[in-house]
């Protein structure tokens, strides 16, 4: 899990970035490609990266294969086209009727739809394969509250063993995961607590850290925690000068510094060490589900031992797999709208430096977070293709729509300013987007 933790430094962010991005690329291209090859719309070109040709080979069907020295996206350039946007015809006029109907433009309009569809849905398939494996891989906490492993802590004295089977906590009873975090969400600050717990068939009563001590359950990308260090598994023992015995204490402390530097003192592995954060504003969510900003040093709770998992079934991992895309999609467009209306500052628009950062700080977190990062950037790019905007997807389906109802494709007059005008408008996103990278910190 831990083959990318060691691993820093602008190179590796890069790296990191260009292999997540060509994967979801191919991905997206390939979507656009497999259902034109069996519409019957013949590719030319599938091109991975933009600008001159590192390698390229030639398939039995006639379609050039290619990566690119530029490695910022890819397209298929299909027969007949001007170029690689597939809008507007090139020379078709030596093509027999079958020809033609093997190009882009000479395609029935069912065929051009689907084929421009593919390449978002591809994405949303990769982001669902992605999200489902994981969820298989790490599994589900099983519904009977059970310690599956302790994690190093400060502790002396007997406390939990791994198998228990956890009953209730200072007598409030925790029979299944809801009543658990209810009980977490209730449990008052306290340096130990007392477990009832079902061990080797008895009940036995434990005294063990509070569930929720100061734990870090979780680094977050590109904030002030994983730049300064920090790991998973690591305890907050004073924060701020203040002693620190659950997590619940931390962000009222972070808070509380209004920005300023916050001195943290380290537990890890047996180790003490002291640490100084300057907290940055994020944007979380509210219990109402609203977006706002808070001061955060990037670090999510974690319990001072990790729960017993199970493997999900079939239909509970794509029910999970779904309702998890659709939070996402959901956060998505929250997040957009909030910046369009000034609910939320502009600093939460990335560009190609911000998403490299995330990418990088990923990596460095482990396996499993490189590719849940990797899920979302691809439902990221496949939500932006269906944006109705000239030379994305989305303003291709807008074209073919307006075919279907006037009976006839946009003028190639029309079709060259609408281009022009879309183009200018991702242009000036992404100059915009890359602005906001280099001046939020």
């Amino acid at each position: 899990m831990d083959i990318f933790a060691a691993i820093g430094g602008t190179a590796w962010t890069v790296f990191f970035f260009i292999v997540a991005l060509s994967v979801i690329v191919f991905v997206h291209e390939y979507g656009h490609y497999i259902v034109a090859r069996w519409s019957g719309i013949h590719s030319e070109v599938f091109s991975i990266g933009f600008g001159p040709v590192l390698y390229s080979r030639t398939d039995r069907r006639g379609t050039k294969w290619q990566i690119a020295a530029i490695p910022f996206g890819g397209y298929v350039k299909f027969l007949g086209d001007a170029d690689a946007s597939s809008v507007q015809a090139g020379d078709v006029a030596g093509l027999s009727a079958e020809e033609r109907r093997h190009t882009m433009t000479g395609a029935p309009l069912w065929a051009r739809a689907a084929t421009v569809t593919a390449g978002p849905v591809a994405n949303f398939i990769l982001t669902f394969v992605l999200l489902a494996g994981l969820l298989v891989v790490i599994g589900i906490p099983r519904e009977v509250p059970t310690v599956g492993a302790l994690v190093d802590f400060p502790h002396t004295g007997p406390s939990l063993e791994v198998g228990d089977v956890i009953l209730s906590i200072d007598g409030h009873a925790t029979p299944d995961g809801e009543s658990f975090g209810a009980v977490l969400e209730n449990l008052a600050p306290a340096r130990t607590v007392t477990y009832r717990v079902l061990r080797d068939g008895s009940e036995v009563d434990v005294t063990g850290p509070h569930p929720f001590a100061a734990v870090v359950g979780a680094v977050l990308v590109r904030s002030a925690a994983i730049d300064a260090g920090l790991q998973a598994g690591d305890v907050v023992l004073r924060a701020g000068g203040q002693e620190v015995l659950t997590f619940a204490q931390l962000p009222e402390i972070v808070a509380a510094s209004k920005g300023a530097p916050v001195a943290l003192t380290i537990w890890r592995a047996g180790k003490t060490f002291d640490l100084t954060l300057t907290p940055r504003i994020r944007t979380v969510e509210d219990v109402d589900g609203s977006l706002t900003e808070r001061y955060q040093i990037g670090i999510g709770a974690g319990l001072f031992f990790d729960p017993a998992m199970r493997s999900p079934g079939p239909v509970e991992t794509v029910t999970l797999t779904l309702e998890r895309m659709w939070d996402l999609t959901a956060g998505t467009f929250s997040g957009l709208w909030s910046i369009i209306i000034g609910a939320i500052s502009t600093c939460n628009f990335s560009g190609a430096i911000g998403m490299a950062e995330t990418m990088g700080d990923a990596a460095r977190n482990g396996v499993e977070t490189f590719i849940g990062m990797m899920a979302v950037l691809s439902l990221g790019v496949g939500i932006l293709n269906l944006f109705p905007i000239p030379v994305l997807d989305g303003g291709h389906l807008v074209f073919h729509a307006y075919e279907a109802v006037m009976r006839r494709p946009p003028s190639e007059r029309a079709l060259r300013v609408l281009m022009a005008v879309g183009l200018s408008f991702v242009l000036g996103i992404m100059i915009f987007a890359l602005s906001r990278d280099l001046v939020c910190v």
